[in-house]
């Protein structure tokens, strides 16, 4: 081991990086393999992947020796390349990091496992219920152990290197504290990749291997791959507006190592509603519906420049909508994601402005939504994931625009479906909210695939190949014949209330298949009304909603 290292500037620091993102790539199909379920849903390994990739590509040309650059840089560049819920937990971990590194021009070791612990915490933060036994708890693990060894050692490396122990130690946990895990046979996959970047952090200060002078940058074929794969206050009548002005600005902050994100979001609190307030390294975003635009900026002023200022008034913008609908930009615009030429036009047919092409296997990154955000010319932007391990990236990327954004938590395509059928552009932004949100309840949605492997879930034995019937996350069958577990599924699904069951079939079923699959279907559920839609989409075989 290398020893008596005890500032780590920037230089060394970007190498760390570049080393990572390197080591990541190398093994994001090991961690892709440790999915909890045997499909392939998520790709936590490529989205990770992608996620550093993106910060490592933003500071692979910087020649700052200064951490504290080094850091910011690579903190917005993971923001912006997000993807899924490992990536965005991956960039808050990073950005937590780079807080603790301004202002400074190197850590000791002390500073580095300080920058850890404040890793820990903004990921923590950012996930509305946080689960242990995931990459959090090894993250928490390892920043706790390096706190530990850095009271007593200068030693960077050496504090590096007991992190990383900690944190193999704490991955090998994880199936004690997820069941699922431990079920399955695998350790946490999250949790894994982080595993795989301290690895290399360690082996730069430890100068074991050669480090590159650039990260492995994604290949075409993988972004192909990739790209594939609160709200506004309601318009009721005009005098019912309590407060009148939409305010928007931007504070640039000439203090940012003082300004406390929580403390302003409070004080602003009792200034009006609809409060929302975004801050990185040097800027802070506020938007408010207040009466009084003037004291919120007074009382802002004092952390810094206020640029990019806007304030509307909202009864005479009211007004306007009421007895002209403006020409130049709609009320609302509706952006989801959906793979698959039929399923695209099928949530275009429904009344979506942006089709976002991406899903199981192909997340969108939080810079893919904020993109398609701003296309869509709308005051109040919905957006609509349809897939679970998205809805984070989406609620990032709403903190990122000008415009209102609303994240309607849909986690699979049929509530998709069902969320959109009741939009209603007469309605206003929260009322639509509210009926687009309570109608994820009234959906059932299931899904065949195929299994990637031989495993055990939930005390279904499955094998390589094997058709999968999944209900709302859980696989409750297996069938070697597809259209045999599209039955058990259907099955399963109905109850004594159901009435309409939706088959979208994929891009594997040709036209004989469907032929028979209908046969069957309307021969053994006489009762039940079916509506048949070519989705064309990738990995799925059968998407099935049951209302």
């Amino acid at each position: 081991m290398v020893v008596g290292m005890e500032k780590l500037d920037g230089q060394v620091l970007k190498q760390m990086i570049l080393q990572a993102a390197n080591h990541l790539s190398n093994h994001k199909e090991k961690v892709d393999a440790l999915n909890v379920f045997p499909v392939p849903d998520g790709d936590t390994g490529t989205n990770m992947h992608l996620t550093f990739s993106s910060g490592a590509n933003e500071i692979k040309n910087e020649s700052s020796t200064d951490i504290s650059e080094i850091t910011q840089k690579f903190a917005k560049g993971l923001l912006m390349g997000a993807r899924g819920n490992s990536g965005v937990i991956l960039s808050q971990l990073f950005r937590g990091f780079s807080k603790a590194a301004e202002s400074k021009s190197a850590l000791n070791a002390e500073q580095l496992a300080q920058a850890f612990e404040k890793g820990v915490e903004t990921a923590y933060k950012a996930v509305m219920k946080p689960v242990e036994g995931t990459i959090l708890t090894v993250a928490k693990d390892a920043a706790q152990k390096a706190t530990k060894v850095a009271s007593a050692s200068t030693d960077l490396t050496e504090v590096m290197d007991e992190t990383l122990k900690e944190a193999k130690a704490s991955l090998e946990r994880t199936p004690t504290l997820l069941p699922v895990l431990k079920e399955v046979g695998v350790v946490d996959s999250g949790g894994q990749g982080l595993v795989y970047i301290y690895e290399a952090f360690l082996a730069v200060l430890e100068g074991r291997t050669t480090i590159e002078t650039d990260s492995q940058e994604p290949s075409i074929e993988e972004m192909i791959r990739a790209e594939h794969h609160k709200s506004a206050q309601s318009h009721l009548s005009t005098d019912e507006i309590t407060y009148g002005y939409c305010t928007e600005f931007m504070i640039k902050l000439t203090n940012s190592n003082r300004f406390d994100e929580e403390k302003y979001r409070h004080d602003m609190s009792s200034h009006g509603d609809s409060l929302l307030v975004v801050s990185d390294d040097e800027f802070v975003k506020i938007h408010i519906h207040t009466e009084y635009p003037g004291e919120v900026m007074t009382q802002s002023q004092k952390h810094g420049e206020l640029v990019n200022i806007k304030i509307e008034n909202m009864r005479e913008q009211h007004s306007q909508i009421v007895n002209k609908p403006t020409e130049s930009k709609s009320p609302y615009g509706i952006v989801t994601v959906a793979a698959g030429e039929g399923l695209v036009e099928l949530f275009k047919s429904l009344g979506a402005s942006e089709v976002i092409y991406g899903g199981q296997t192909m997340n969108p990154s939080t810079e893919d939504f904020v993109e398609a955000v701003k296309r869509v010319h709308a005051d109040t932007v919905f957006l609509l994931p349809n897939n679970g391990n998205i809805v984070m990236a989406a609620e990032q990327a709403a903190n990122m625009v000008e415009q209102e954004v609303i994240v309607i938590p849909t986690k699979t395509i049929p509530q998709g479906m069902a969320s959109l059928f009741v939009f209603n552009q007469e309605l206003d932004a929260h009322a639509n909210e509210t009926e687009m949100t309570s109608a994820l309840k009234n959906v059932k949605s299931g899904q065949v695939t195929y299994a990637v492997r031989d495993t055990s879930v939930n005390g279904v034995s499955i094998k390589k190949d094997d058709y999968l019937s999944i209900f709302e996350n859980q696989i409750v069958s297996t069938s070697i014949d597809g259209m045999d577990a599209l039955l058990q599924l259907v099955t399963h699904m109905l109850d004594d209330d159901s009435e309409l069951v939706t088959i979208i079939y994929g891009e594997s079923i040709d036209s004989d298949q469907m032929d028979k699959v209908e046969t069957l279907l309307t021969e053994k559920f006489s009762q039940i009304e079916f509506e048949w839609i070519e989705g064309n989409q990738p990995v799925y075989s059968f998407i099935v909603a049951v209302e």
